[in-house]
């Protein structure tokens, strides 16, 4: 398995073919689909939103097998999340967990738009996806960035991977120590919609 800065790198590879047209996995065999029915040993893992716009095999130009992915709205962390994360990690020795946020997120925006607008009523099962979100916004709400939604959207974001990340190095004792033994980094990023450009945030 590779190390984690190689992971990362193979990554940021990957985004620059993206970003310039130059993909290198536009087509799968059949034999490639074949030799991974037994097994698969991807080299990292996405914790990505649900959004259509944001495919990470795709953003980052990885074939079948390559990528670990977990979707799901708002890119936000929940056992099932957390336990999908933890599978991967120990299972196939992913040394890279990479949580993957993107601008205009809708999530974020139903969150702002529900924090604004308290009487708004949602399914349970929304307001559980914006009850994750919520910490992450509501503290941004005691900024001057309250009085700019654009620009609240945009901090809330990041904020929002931020917390998922912590949530990932911290709420789970098997990626805590994985972690402290060097087996595994988890970094957030961002995609660009406007650009196709993934931004890491730390590493």
């Amino acid at each position: 398995m590779i190390s984690a800065q190689e992971a990362l790198q193979r990554l940021k590879d990957g985004n620059i073919n993206f970003i310039n047209g130059e993909v290198q996995h536009k087509h799968i065999s059949h034999q490639a689909r074949a030799d991974l029915a037994d097994a698969q040993n991807p080299f990292a893992i996405i914790l990505g939103c649900s959004d259509s716009r944001v495919p990470a095999e795709i953003v980052f130009d990885q074939g079948l097998g390559d990528l670990f992915v977990i979707r799901v709205a708002g890119n936000i962390v929940a056992p099932s999340q957390v336990g999908s994360v933890e599978f991967a990690a120990e299972s196939f020795g992913c040394p890279l967990v990479v949580v993957l946020g993107h601008s205009h997120c809708g999530a974020i925006k139903s969150t702002i738009h529900t924090l604004l607008n308290p009487n708004t009523t949602h399914s349970s099962n929304l307001m559980s996806i914006v009850n994750r979100v919520r910490p992450a916004v509501e503290m941004l709400f005691q900024t001057d960035l309250k009085s700019d939604v654009d620009k609240l959207s945009q901090h809330a974001i990041k904020a929002n991977v931020f917390a998922s990340v912590n949530q990932l190095r911290h709420g789970s004792a098997v990626l805590e120590n994985l972690t402290q033994q060097g087996k595994l980094v988890i970094v957030g990023a961002e995609y660009s919609l406007e650009t196709g450009e993934v931004e890491f945030f730390d590493y």
